[in-house]
């Protein structure tokens, strides 16, 4: 993760986290389940109670693979739950959906060109951002959106991979299974009618993709 030019803070178990979190204010934690002293769900649980805390995202990186675990990590308010061993480039692809996106300042050095690079792609992927997330249930294709925001869809690309690190159809399948959990844990809508909002053609390629991306079933999780 140094590497990738992240700051780092770490904690011994749940309560230095949670303790640490409110000193440093991180733009993300990562945490395990099974930890001394304080467990992961009850650290998620107390930093999630904690007005300091509780809009900085969480997620669960952990050993812990049993479907009652994974449900019991998202439900005290993680917003992903990645179980080892598992891929570094998958985890990286998910910090960077899930990090809020901000242009970093220009130093004096940087060309007028570059500058302008830089703010270009900020603006593309701001707009098609708002609307694919103003119409999850009904999508537009690559080179419709891209038409959209003043751009072609091979540039639109480019953009989104600059400013969260992959493609629009990868951001656009992310944001679908955010809003998916969402709508699972805070509305009482029956599961086809969360498929149909998010534009899934039938409950079952939902329930599919939803599977892939949590390791359970909507009613699972759910229930």
């Amino acid at each position: 993760m140094s590497n990738e030019g992240v700051q780092l803070y770490f904690a011994q178990d749940g309560q230095d986290g949670y303790r640490k979190a409110q000193s440093v204010q991180p733009d993300m934690i990562l945490m395990d389940i099974h930890m001394p002293v304080c467990d992961g769900i009850t650290a998620c649980r107390l930093l999630k109670a904690t007005p300091a805390t509780r809009g900085i995202p969480l997620i669960f990186l952990t050993a812990a693979a049993a479907v009652e675990e994974k449900i019991s990590g998202l439900s005290a308010g993680a917003i992903d739950y990645i179980t080892k061993p598992f891929n570094f480039e998958e985890m990286r692809l998910r910090l960077c959906i899930h990090l809020k996106t901000a242009i970093k300042p220009v130093g004096e050095d940087e060309s007028t060109e570059r500058l302008a690079g830089r703010t270009l792609d900020g603006v593309l992927f701001q707009a098609a951002r708002n609307l694919l997330l103003g119409k999850l249930h009904e999508p537009m294709n690559l080179p419709d959106l891209a038409a959209s925001v003043g751009t072609n869809a091979r540039r639109l690309n480019i953009a989104f991979r600059h400013c969260v690190g992959i493609t629009v159809f990868d951001f656009l399948r992310e944001e679908k299974m955010k809003e998916a959990r969402r709508m699972l844990l805070e509305t009482a809508l029956d599961i086809g009618t969360i498929a149909r909002e998010l534009g899934y053609s039938n409950t079952a390629n939902f329930s599919t993709a939803f599977r892939e991306r949590f390791g359970m079933s909507p009613t699972q999780f759910r229930s």
